[in-house]
């Protein structure tokens, strides 16, 4: 048996528009549909921006840059019938590639083989599929929102300025 235990992760949003980047899963147990920005564990020794540079790497195997973290959310979840908790470092960052922009579905691969495709999806469709398909970590588009809302605030600020 395993012990419980937090576990530290990092997720990258690659903010582009009004979209950002998901992987859609399914949890049987749940027999629930959701979506899930791409990154994944933190090793011993690494630092967030690492970790999201070595998973994106691993997963799409594209190379990022501009590397910034947006916020941190606590995630306290049910996963194949288990609990699990997780402190998930949020961060955006830019494809070094730029036509990864264009492509509808980006190709990838979990760290046990499977396949998947990470898609572009609007916040306001993620919004208006939440009750069947939520966005997890919970609180991420609050995030999302609350950093739009700074950012328009900050534009209304520089046009002010004499």
């Amino acid at each position: 048996m395993t012990e419980a235990r937090i576990r530290a992760k990092a997720l990258c949003v690659f903010r582009h528009h009004d979209r950002i980047l998901v992987n859609e899963a399914f949890d049987p147990v749940k027999n629930e549909r959701y979506c899930r920005p791409l990154g994944g564990g933190i090793e011993f020794g690494e630092t967030g921006v690492q970790a999201i540079v070595r998973e994106i790497d691993e997963e799409l195997g594209l190379a990022i840059t501009d590397v910034r973290q947006l916020g941190t959310l606590e995630n306290i979840f049910t996963y194949l019938g288990k609990p699990g908790h997780e402190i998930v470092l949020i961060f955006d960052a830019a494809f070094v590639d730029r036509g990864a922009y264009d492509r509808a579905v980006l190709p990838g691969c979990e760290s046990d083989g499977t396949p998947f495709e990470a898609r572009w999806m609007t916040l306001a469709d993620l919004r208006r599929t939440a009750a069947h398909m939520p966005l997890y970590p919970d609180g991420l588009l609050d995030l999302l929102d609350l950093l739009d809302l700074l950012d328009l605030l900050d534009l209304l600020d520089a046009a002010a300025a004499p």
